[in-house]
């Protein structure tokens, strides 16, 4: 390599593909999902309009994407059965997905479900729910979870998360996914692949740890003191911030309207006031203490607040951010074979020399 080629430490601003799929605009606080605002998205859509949009720009289809992907979770639950024996969910989708042997993105979909909603079961100390095919998936992934249905107010807002978090340009799983694609290897390798990255505190693995900010924190006028024992000691306050965002992330304004419309029909959120005034709190605090630097609440903060209020335990939130974003990674690996080719980046060597 060019010794003198500037690095571009984490691939930063670096351009590696061109996709139909989502565009992230991260000055002005925009995510694009197929020719959609995230916003009208979350409001007006279902899980399955969106899966159709990232397969083929087509939102007409949910009722004929809601039984394929019904039939697809009953075929993973007949392969997987209980599923693995796992003690953390991302690990038990992880060697759950490497079991199937296919290229059918329904059935990947269908089994994320399946494996999340049958590990929650096993933590839980039951056997895993069968699928109910006539649900929505995000109304079946609840029952699978919960061994319960759920009422009709959360299962609206579970969909609609999911819906927010079905794909967001090219994160860090997506990439996983596409350079695994870009070798010509198989779908579920491919997913795999991008469940282990997922998995990491810095991509997927924060809402857990949000909701525990909230519980140690307990009260909005201890919100402020809590926040500035935290930056004091070093630690990051969780749920703010962004890689990508300078202002505050849409998905986040998504989720925290679906929690406030979800306590419009009676179902109590413990946390959405708390959450409120902490947000505020951490963005006027951030602000003085790095005002080059904007940090606003990202998708994490209000994930936790909402998933919390639709009755999911926090253990099961990354696991469910993974049911979401299965439809995005199935799609960038479809247009990674159609379009990408062999993903391969350069480094710049900085060892020894070999003695001449």
């Amino acid at each position: 390599m060019d010794p003198t080629k500037e690095i571009a430490d984490g691939l930063e601003g670096v351009v590696v593909a061109a996709t139909r799929l989502s565009d992230v605009d991260g000055e002005r606080g925009r995510l694009v999902v197929a020719g959609h605002d995230v916003e009208a998205l979350g409001e007006r859509a279902c899980f399955e309009d969106v899966v159709g949009l990232l397969r083929d720009g087509e939102a007409t289809r949910a009722r004929e994407l809601q039984e394929r992907l019904g039939q697809a979770r009953v075929a993973a639950f007949g392969a997987l059965g209980e599923g693995p024996r796992a003690a953390d969910g991302m690990d038990a989708l992880r060697a759950g997905l490497a079991q199937l042997d296919t290229e059918d993105p329904d059935l990947v979909i269908g089994a994320v479900a399946v494996i999340a909603g049958a590990w929650a079961r096993a933590r839980a100390g039951e056997r895993a729910v069968p699928p109910d095919p006539a649900l929505s998936h995000a109304a079946d992934f609840a029952r699978m979870a919960l061994g319960r249905p759920l009422d009709d107010a959360r299962a609206r807002a579970l969909d609609a998360y999911l819906v927010t978090v079905a794909d967001h340009g090219m994160n860090a799983s997506t990439f996983a996914a596409r350079v695994v694609a870009s070798t010509g290897s198989d779908l579920v390798s491919c997913v795999v692949a991008a469940v282990g990255a997922l998995k990491g505190p810095l991509h997927g693995g924060a809402p857990g740890p949000v909701l525990d900010m909230l519980d140690a924190i307990g009260s909005p006028e201890r919100a402020l003191p809590w926040l500035e024992a935290e930056l004091a000691a070093g630690r990051r306050i969780m749920g703010m911030g962004h890689r990508v965002y300078r202002v505050r992330d849409p998905r986040a304004a998504v989720l925290e309207r679906a929690t406030r419309d979800l306590e419009a029909t009676g179902v109590r959120s413990r946390h959405l006031d708390l959450a409120q005034a902490v947000e505020r709190a951490a963005a006027a605090l951030l602000a003085r203490r790095h005002p080059a630097r904007a940090l606003a609440a990202n998708v994490e903060f209000y994930t936790a607040v909402l998933l919390d209020a639709v009755g999911l335990p926090r253990e099961l939130f990354s696991p469910t951010f993974a049911v979401g974003r299965a439809a995005g990674w199935c799609a960038h690996v479809a247009e990674q074979r159609a379009h990408g080719r062999l993903i391969r980046p350069a480094s710049r060597y900085v060892g020894p020399s070999p003695a001449d």
